[in-house]
């Protein structure tokens, strides 16, 4: 399978990446409609059916063990009272969601390990099933906070940069997207993954809080 996968640890993947992606693309239309804006609603995106939100080349690129992404929900600004605060909030919406299930994933292996330890040792589809949705949510939600666009982590960056510095983040990231994409390719063509090398000492310390919060110790 791609990237050493089994064919039961890929199948298993599909339905926590559908869910994930789901509740992350229902979470920034929810934040929207609660701060004024209906578009998502109106669009038929407030919905917990994966189609709506499916990206079929971001679904591919997710279960192919790598960075993926959904549709974007769309947000009209100009419903928002305060725009640039809240395209913040809903931006924040979507990782937020990721992360309360990773915890949510991550919380029940404990819970089941507390109750008897055999739960799981006898049914490792089962075990395999919770930790991957808590290391696939918790992986969407930081790829979605890294601060280049069109992630949500660069509309939550210009939600607190002051407005003159935006044309200049605006004009320094432009290529970035390309880039990206262009280092993903280089590490599926040669091995050499050099994107997840660089993005690496920031995915440390960020899964070391989020295990620190769900096991109590990180590792």
């Amino acid at each position: 399978m791609i990237l050493g996968m089994t064919y039961e640890m890929f199948i298993l993947r599909i339905p926590i990446i559908l869910f994930a992606l789901t509740i992350h693309e229902v979470a920034h239309g929810w934040a929207a409609l609660k701060l004024g804006d209906p578009t998502a609603r109106d669009h038929g995106r407030i919905t917990l059916n994966p189609l709506s939100h499916l990206d079929p080349i971001g679904a591919i690129m997710l279960m192919s063990g790598v960075f993926g992404w959904a549709k974007p929900v769309p947000v009209n600004g100009y419903n928002l009272k305060k725009p640039k605060r809240d395209i913040l909030l809903v931006s924040l919406a979507g990782p937020v969601s990721n992360i309360i299930l990773a915890v949510c994933f991550g919380f029940t292996i404990r819970l089941l390990f507390a109750i008897d330890p055999q739960i799981l040792s006898e049914n490792t589809q089962l075990l395999l099933l919770l930790r991957l949705g808590f290391f696939i949510n918790a992986g969407i939600a930081f790829f979605n906070l890294l601060p280049f666009p069109p992630l949500d982590g660069s509309k939550i960056l210009m939600g607190v940069l002051p407005d003159k510095h935006i044309p200049g983040y605006m004009n320094i990231t432009r290529h970035v997207p390309m880039i990206f994409i262009g280092l993903l390719v280089f590490g599926f063509m040669t091995g050499q993954h050099i994107l997840f090398r660089l993005l690496d000492p920031l995915y440390r310390p960020f899964m070391y809080v989020i295990q620190l919060i769900t096991f109590g110790k990180a590792g």
